[in-house]
């Protein structure tokens, strides 16, 4: 009988010896080669990049993957024991792996073997951890071989790291579905709170999504998924984490998803669109995408609101004027009985544009239309709103007068349409402009963009206007003619004549007649009414005979206009092209006094750690050393100039003429100082309103993508005009009246406004010219004062690279007043540019 223990005795220890050397060889085989835990002490996620406004909102963010990393002492206890009930309760307690549950699994798989059933695993938190973050690439095998990967990856885990540093990592970088690593992004994607405003039931519904985010959705799967909600808040119950009321309470929840609340967002894509392109060029797209940045922006959303607003609302009032093109399409066979819900959703056209939807006609009656909406309710258009929508015949003619519903639609259009109050019972016909434009908004002593909309919307058409299209800029060029004319001597009361003038451009070229806007001819005129008039035979007859194509073209290339604009006659009147971005830049050189100004649309960006790694700006602080105590700290503007102080004031004068008595007297009733220079081109394409303030300076463009005529007498100051001084009326209000600063050296000094002589205060018709000391008289033509030109040949400067200082902004420039360069192909290149 002992003989028989003894070899009992000695089988179970040769079997245990046996056992023990197997489950060595097992740890040692899968044990070779694992991926060195080490790693997880210096783990640095990818975080999400964030744009932020001028007031601290953020409004655009870029990752591929949603994640927002929160230590483990800032996530509320609440959300801890709702992971920790639902996926290890157990975690505290044992060093890796959780023997109790693996028994539990592995009596559960043995009795649904051959079954297909997926088997059930037993994973801890930390052997999550291990999975995700060190065997990503087996990560959804389902193998007894990962299971012991983990599992000696988890005991080496939980000898390296405290259990609260494994449960941050986990609770960071766990998928919860949509996109979102993290309890704190799946906080937002999904109830739009912070983890601190979570309830128990909100709480409970994350910590069911690691098991399947995909399954488990209230809007796709609702009952299974508050059930295993349930399951959760039970569990968070009988850990004692939540008390009886609380669990009774939960479980009545709907949970109900919250989308992130419309209110205060601020919409601009296009200028995201634009600081994204710039990043991936400075950063690389992978270091924006997952280094976490934050990018201080230039945006300014009070004016971004106002801009976009006044955009839109401008090109919509100009293609309603221009008549109503038809329905988006026909579902033949729709009644108010049929199910229009089904039929929209497979038109594929269910976007929103706003406030705007789409819907379907489903009655007419002589008063009336009755349409069918997307969330399956009715309502009604009446007559009234629908008499702007005259048939569409051609740019400049239209069908005849709106009567009845019958004349716009048929029963089966799918339209869109706006709601007009409260009840959403009552709506109005929209349609999607088929111009667009762009607006731009700058902030002329820093060059800052403080608002940019590049089209009606983004989502119809990421092609940004203000910075992607080249187009012709008509009359807003002349304030830059003007300026080379003002460099070569000439003073705003020189004289210049708006009369019949003949060019010959050339053999078998032609003869060239300029003509002007209204096909007349005023005769004498100071160079200041020639411009508030926008006289084009003056304007060409100046360049020819005393300025030279030179200078404007050396205007042109100074102000990152067109650095390679032609020396041609038909560039004097904006045939070259350029970008909304830069003429608005170059009028915001003139409203600064002539400082260099490069756009820019951010201050600084800082780093994941808070360091600053790029700073955008023109000046030096000297004296800002903590070392440099005994001067007092003031800032050294590094930009050079790019014209003359006093020219810049002069023309700016001049435009601010042609609001008061000039092409832009439609903004006359703002009283506020402002200088303004629209623009038209050849057969009504492109229509263009340019000004600013002494803080502000505006660029608006209309035109369509492929160009082709707005329409007749579709002026710049008649279809640019009006969106510009809807936004200043809206971004003046409250502000300050601020005049433009008269520089040093400056007289005031009263001129007849059509003699340009100068005369005394009480005279009629009496403007005050600033003119220079040796300006106080008249020049003739035949005299060119040199002295004054300014040829800084400066190129476009890198906003973020240090601006040389040492330049010489002022030099001689050497012209042939009568040469043209570059000869114009026909007479015809040059005609109809207003």
């Amino acid at each position: 009988m002992l003989r028989f223990f003894g070899w009992l005795i000695s089988i179970v220890i040769i079997g245990l010896i046996t056992a023990g050397a197997a489950v060595m060889a097992i740890l040692y085989y899968y044990g070779m080669g694992l991926p060195d835990y080490k790693q997880l002490a210096s783990y640095t996620p990818p975080i999400v990049t964030r744009l932020y406004a001028g007031d601290g909102q953020v409004f655009a963010e870029y990752a591929y993957e949603k994640r927002i990393y929160v230590p483990l002492t800032a996530i509320p206890p609440l959300v801890k024991n709702a992971f920790l009930s639902a996926e290890d309760k157990n975690f505290y307690h044992h060093y890796g792996i959780d023997v109790a549950s693996i028994i539990s699994a592995s009596l559960k798989n043995l009795a649904q073997l051959g079954s297909s059933k997926r088997p059930k695993g037993a994973s801890t938190i930390t052997q999550q951890v291990a999975k995700n973050f060190l065997l990503s690439d087996i990560s959804n095998s389902v193998s007894y071989e990962r299971k012991i990967k983990e599992a000696i990856l988890s005991f080496r885990i939980e000898n390296a790291y405290s259990k609260d540093y494994i449960f941050e990592l986990y609770l960071n970088a766990v998928y919860l579905g949509s996109g979102s690593y993290g309890v704190a992004a799946a906080a937002l994607t999904y109830f739009n709170k912070s983890l601190d405003e979570l309830t128990p039931s909100e709480a409970a519904f994350l910590a069911v999504l690691p098991k399947a985010p995909s399954r488990y959705h209230p809007t796709t799967n609702r009952a299974q998924t508050l059930g295993r909600r349930d399951w959760v808040l039970g569990r968070m119950y009988e850990d004692g984490h939540i008390t009886k009321p609380q669990l009774q309470q939960a479980q009545l929840d709907p949970l109900h998803l919250s989308e992130r609340s419309a209110r205060g967002i601020v919409h601009a894509n296009y200028f995201a669109e634009e600081v994204r392109r710039d990043l991936i060029k400075r950063l690389g797209e992978k270091t924006l995408y997952q280094d976490g940045y934050v990018v201080r922006t230039t945006l300014d959303p009070k004016l971004q609101r106002v801009a976009e607003q006044t955009l839109c609302q401008g090109l919509i009032n100009y293609d309603r004027s221009h008549g109503w093109r038809g329905a988006l399409l026909n579902l033949p066979h729709i009644t108010s009985t049929s199910n229009w819900v089904e039929a929209l959703k497979n038109t594929k056209l269910n976007y929103r544009l706003g406030s705007w939807q789409i819907a379907v006609v489903l009655a007419l009656t002589n008063q009336e239309a009755k349409i069918g909406l997307l969330d399956g309710h009715q309502a009604t258009i009446t007559v009234n709103n629908l008499r702007w929508a005259r048939r569409w015949l051609n740019d400049n003619a239209k069908g005849p007068a709106v009567l009845t519903p019958h004349d716009v639609l048929r029963i089966g259009d799918v339209i869109m349409v706006e709601a007009i109050d409260n009840t959403h019972k009552n709506f109005q016909l929209q349609q999607i402009p088929s111009v667009s434009g762009a607006i731009v908004v700058i902030e002329p002593q820093t060059g800052r963009v403080l608002a940019l909309q590049g089209g009606f919307d983004f989502n119809l058409s990421q092609f940004n206007r203000a910075t992607q299209a080249m187009r012709q800029t008509g009359s807003a060029f002349k304030p830059f003619v003007c300026l080379a004319a003002l460099e070569a001597g000439l003073t705003p009361n020189t004289i210049v004549y708006d009369e019949p003038f003949a060019v010959d451009l050339g053999y078998n070229l032609g003869i060239y007649r300029p003509h002007n806007w209204d096909d007349e001819f005023k005769g004498p005129l100071t160079l200041r009414r020639s411009f508030e008039l926008s006289r084009n035979v003056s304007t060409i007859r100046m360049v020819y005979e005393k300025v030279g194509m030179k200078r404007v073209v050396q205007i042109a290339k100074r102000f990152n206009i067109d650095p390679h604009m032609p020396r041609q006659l038909s560039s004097i009147l904006g045939a070259s092209e350029t970008t909304v971005l830069q003429l608005t830049t170059a009028y915001a050189m003139l409203a600064n006094g002539g400082k260099l100004v490069v756009p820019r649309f951010f201050d600084h960006i800082q780093d994941r750690y808070g360091k600053t790694v790029l700073v955008n700006a023109h000046f030096d602080c000297q004296g800002c050393s903590q070392d440099d105590w005994q001067h007092l700290p003031y800032l050294k503007d590094l930009r050079p100039n790019v014209t003359d102080p006093i020219l810049t004031y002069q023309l700016t004068s001049i435009l601010m003429g042609a609001v008061q008595r000039g092409t832009a007297t439609l903004l006359k009733d703002l009283n506020y100082p402002i200088a303004v220079k629209s623009g038209t081109t050849n057969d009504f394409k492109d229509a263009w309103m340019v000004g600013y303030t002494a803080d502000l300076v505006v660029g608006v463009f209309v035109g369509f993508d492929q160009p082709r005529s707005l329409g007749h007498k579709q002026f710049g100051a008649v279809v640019a005009g009006p969106i510009f001084k809807s936004f200043m009326e809206q971004a003046l209000l409250n502000r300050p009246n601020h005049e433009f600063t008269v520089p040093a050296h400056t007289n005031l000094v009263p001129v007849n406004l059509n003699t340009g002589e100068i005369t005394s205060a009480s005279d009629t018709d009496v403007v005050w010219e600033a003119l220079k000391s040796d300006e106080t008289t008249p020049l003739n033509l035949g005299d060119e004062d040199e002295s004054s030109v300014v040829n800084a040949d400066i190129s476009v400067h890198d906003p973020w690279k240090a601006v040389p200082t040492n330049s010489t902004n002022y030099q001689h420039l050497k012209d042939e007043p009568e040469q043209l360069g570059d000869p114009v192909e026909s007479a015809q290149d040059v005609q109809g540019i207003y």
